[in-house]
């Protein structure tokens, strides 16, 4: 009986995390260059003598959905959205790390930022000096044009990386991260769209649907759990009387 009792605990503990998770996918639906969580299972065997036969559910809730947004044009000079399985690279708070949020912005101290980290370059920290003019080419080359003068001025390449969902996960603060914690290669072969922003990958539907399936699956759990519960009750009595 009791390994009843350990099923139904551990789904009802998997479908209330990954309840979690999909709330956490639909609070972002609208952030921009938002990567949805994949909520994923494994059994995990129970510790402890007279416990071979008991299993338990172990969420990892680390996988990234690749999936890409819908991108929307804003004619902003700084904006851009990666085309294709491809990442921008930032200076994070633990170390590099990539998004695909594409809203850069300029400090007081010239350097590009994506929300709050510094964008790098194939020199490191991208810092613009003063222009009249900035572009970004399809590559990721950023070009400018100094006060007084006419031509455009390459100053520094976006470093751009291709990886596979399965390669990233996610650290404390939301960015992708190798999963081997190695810095991820340099790809040519990966592009922008200047002048264009990716919304989040998330499917509201999906994730709503999701959320209501984990709710229906934690109710069949408790009612397992009960039945359990009941059934150990039924067997002390007849054993006592």
């Amino acid at each position: 009986m009791d390994a009843l009792i350990y099923t139904a605990m551990s789904g009802a503990e998997r479908a209330l995390r990954a309840q979690q998770v999909h709330a956490n996918n639909l609070a972002n639906v609208d952030t921009g260059g938002f990567r949805a969580n994949m909520e994923l299972s494994a059994a995990q065997s129970v510790n402890g003598y007279g416990y071979d036969d008991r299993h338990m559910s172990q969420l990892q809730a680390n996988a990234v959905s690749t999936r890409q947004g819908t991108v929307r044009p804003t004619g902003r000079d700084l904006d851009v959205a990666v085309n294709g399985p491809g990442f921008l690279t930032v200076d994070g708070p633990t170390g590099e790390a990539y998004t695909r949020a594409g809203n850069m912005t300029l400090d007081e101290n010239g350097t590009l930022r994506i929300n709050g980290n510094p964008v790098l370059g194939e020199g490191g920290q991208i810092t613009v000096p003063e222009y009249t003019r900035i572009d970004i080419g399809a590559d990721g080359t950023i070009s400018i044009q100094a006060p007084g003068t006419t031509i455009m001025q390459p100053i520094d390449k976006l470093r751009l990386v291709k990886a596979e969902g399965s390669e990233l996960t996610k650290n404390e603060a939301g960015l992708l991260v190798a999963r081997d914690g190695q810095p991820l290669a340099t790809d040519p072969t990966v592009t922008v769209r200047p002048g264009h922003l990716e919304g989040s990958n998330v499917s509201a539907v999906e994730e709503m649907v999701a959320t209501m399936s984990q709710s229906r699956t934690f109710e069949i759990q408790m009612k397992l759990f009960k039945a359990s519960d009941d059934m150990a009750d039924a067997g002390n009595r007849l054993v006592g009387g």
